[in-house]
């Protein structure tokens, strides 16, 4: 679990229980977050959203606001999981 300010905000990171990765990936995570800044703001209680990096694949956060500002590394998914729908079949995206 990490702690983080942006501007007046006072923000927890968690990472679900079936999430692992190693602490040079959770820092990777933590300074994309820090990156987006203020746009957390525009993620309301119950919203999710993913950022995608080249290093760790497509990150899923969900967002608490309720009792306090959570947001939660549901799952991670390595680039080679990634599919895409190209009528009428799904192929793999890379």
């Amino acid at each position: 679990m990490y702690r983080f300010s942006i501007e007046d905000d006072e923000w927890i990171l968690r990472f679900s229980p079936q999430v692992y990765i190693d602490s040079d990936e959770k820092q990777t995570i933590l300074f994309a977050l820090l990156h987006m800044g203020l746009d957390l703001d525009n993620y309301s209680h119950g919203n999710a959203f993913i950022i995608f990096t080249k290093k760790i694949g497509a990150i899923v956060f969900n967002v608490e606001r309720i009792p306090s500002l959570i947001l939660t590394v549901s799952n991670i998914i390595p680039e080679g999981n990634w599919y895409s729908q190209d009528l009428p079949s799904i192929k793999p995206l890379s």
